[in-house]
């Protein structure tokens, strides 16, 4: 899967905004509809008419009619997200509190599974870094996968984070191993493609061992590095109190993990973070969010996206 993570737009599209990704050698697109929650609250709030257009129904749909009109396959990626907390930290202290937040989120992903099987979206994931509820109840998810696997007939995947993707235990019950995969691979300023690519091989043979005990092909639902200085210390990061500007340092990473991952066998591919739908005023030379969106690594994507 050669893919693109697709940012979701706050108004209607004024134009097809798919075809600078075809020209890109991009073949897969993950859509990405949010639901928000207050710290530590089991409550989930979806909005129907409030929030991004391309987050609601109506965009998140048409976004999918227009990639698939382009032969571009699409992931739907239904996340959950807050100001003051990261989804990784979301814990609750009582089962009473753990069984409200499932009876939500199992809400919440059903229906998203009904419309990607209305839709006939490709694949779906099922959750993306909700660290304590897949480590500490994972009966749940599994559960959840057997209802989802009844209303929706695509291929599934979970997004754990770099950090806990080896303590998810039901990867039997999925298609693919799902990897945000944003490992700090070097602490250098400006690190070549090679001093990159020394930082994956622990990484690099981590992964190939929980593919070969579930025996699933791994899936970088997430990756991507920002044009800055010392991008590939904590690739995560992406608070913008730092303003460098680095291009060369986002060309070797993306470099290193096509050469280090794109040839081997039990790789499905990945979704690179992150493409805007107006594209003419996105990225550009000056910009150091993760886009690629005309900058120098453009030309890197292209290269191994259009093999």
């Amino acid at each position: 899967m050669k893919g693109m993570s697709f940012v979701a737009p706050p108004g209607p599209f004024k134009k097809d905004p798919v075809s600078p990704l075809s020209d890109l050698g991009v073949d897969c697109i993950a859509v990405l509809p949010y639901a928000y929650f207050k710290k530590n609250e089991p409550k989930i709030h979806s909005f129907s008419s409030g929030g991004w257009w391309g987050e609601r129904i109506e965009g998140v749909c048409k976004t999918v009619e227009h990639a698939h009109e382009s032969g571009i396959k699409v992931l739907l990626k239904p996340q959950l997200w807050t100001h003051d907390q990261w989804i990784g930290d979301l814990d609750f202290k009582n089962d009473k509190e753990w069984k409200a937040f499932e009876k939500n989120y199992t809400r919440f992903m059903l229906k998203w599974a009904t419309i990607a099987d209305s839709m006939e979206i490709d694949m779906l994931c099922i959750g993306t870094e909700i660290r304590h509820s897949t480590e500490d109840r994972p009966k749940y998810w599994r559960g959840l996968i057997k209802a989802i696997r009844k209303v929706y007939k695509g291929k599934l995947t979970y997004a754990p984070n770099w950090d806990d993707y080896n303590k998810v235990t039901f990867w039997d019950d999925l298609d693919y191993i799902g990897i945000d995969a944003y490992f700090p691979l070097s602490e250098l300023k400006s690190p070549t493609v090679k001093e990159i690519e020394k930082g994956w091989l622990k990484y690099k043979a981590e992964i190939k061992g929980i593919q070969q005990k579930f025996m699933r092909p791994i899936l970088f639902t997430e990756y991507g590095y920002r044009n800055k200085d010392y991008g590939t210390k904590e690739p995560w990061a992406s608070g913008h109190d730092d303003k460098s500007i680095n291009n060369q340092l986002q060309c070797n990473a993306l470099q290193a993990i096509h050469n280090q991952f794109w040839d081997e066998t039990w790789f499905a591919g990945g979704f690179l973070w992150k493409w805007f739908a107006d594209d003419k005023n996105s990225g550009g030379l000056n910009n150091s969010d993760y886009t690629p969106q005309h900058k120098p690594v453009e030309k890197i994507i292209k290269n191994y996206y259009q093999r």
